[in-house]
């Protein structure tokens, strides 16, 4: 089923790693100003939750990519800490994830 919607891992970790980002943007930049600023708690539950699945995800399949695609502790220290970093699991896609995709398809 994984392989039906995904394909790969390191294709689930990219789309994980742009989602989690953006539900991130979401929380710093949307909901919690609505939620602290204007009284309007709701939306901060809703992306909240949203967000913590996709953050669960992702360390996951990072976990999983480091052993199918041999990452290094570096690469995979990175790619944990961009989790919680703004705008860290883009730089990480473009840095790490990108990169060995590109591997993993020539060969």
């Amino acid at each position: 089923m994984f392989k039906k919607y995904f394909g790969t891992t390191i294709q689930a970790l990219r789309i994980l790693a742009l989602w989690e980002g953006v539900s991130f943007l979401l929380i710093l930049f949307f909901t919690m100003p609505l939620k602290y600023m204007a009284g309007i708690p709701e939306p901060n539950l809703v992306v909240g939750m949203g967000h913590g699945f996709l953050f669960i995800g992702y360390i996951t399949i990072v976990i999983l990519a480091r052993s199918e695609y041999r990452m290094s502790l570096g690469q995979t220290f990175w790619s944990l800490l961009a989790s919680i970093v703004p705008f860290g699991t883009f730089v990480a896609d473009s840095r790490i994830f990108k990169p060995i995709q590109q591997q993993v398809q020539n060969g």
